[in-house]
């Protein structure tokens, strides 16, 4: 299977929002940012792997800044690192005021995602070719966030996280 590059598959939604979609305080509802980053996240996991895909997991999903009613959305989703039959997806989003010219960070996110087969059965990824050195750094990271999220969903005991412990035990 032929290596991919990130940008590749890299998706950027932009969303306008409205009053449909906030709270009582006029910010931009969580459960609505969530599903809009759950469309980007999954076209890259399409792209990268040409076949249809689902949700596996959510982590790391941190609201710093409240998005606006009248502000834009922008969502920058992008592949870190596939692993045999899942990809771990990053997510950046941003808040733009048009009126006051200016775009703030709102939050991020790794999505899972895992692709299947027309059975419905988890397939093979093509890996994925880092060349910056943010998606370096995303890709190094992926092996040790995946086995955070293993040992939390309870598929890997700890003392198998050999990634994990080597950031806290010495030799």
């Amino acid at each position: 299977m032929e290596s991919k590059k990130v940008a590749d598959s890299l998706t950027i939604m932009n969303e306008l929002v409205l009053p449909n979609d906030t709270n009582t305080f006029g910010n931009l509802m969580g459960g609505r940012l969530m599903y809009w980053m759950d469309i980007a996240a999954g076209i890259v996991a399409v792209r990268h792997s040409n076949a249809p895909c689902m949700t596996a997991s959510v982590d790391n999903l941190s609201f710093k800044t409240p998005i606006k009613l009248g502000n834009l959305v922008r969502i920058e989703a992008k592949i870190t690192r596939a692993f045999n039959t899942s990809m771990e997806i990053h997510l950046k989003v941003w808040g733009e005021d048009s009126l006051q010219q200016y775009r703030y960070v709102s939050n991020e996110a790794y999505f899972t995602f895992v692709a299947l087969d027309p059975n419905n059965k988890p397939r093979l990824v093509a890996p994925v070719i880092p060349e910056t050195e943010e998606e370096i750094a995303l890709y190094d990271g992926a092996l040790r966030r995946r086995q955070l999220r293993l040992i939390l969903g309870g598929k890997l005991k700890p003392d198998d996280a050999n990634e994990l412990k080597a950031l806290f035990i010495k030799p």
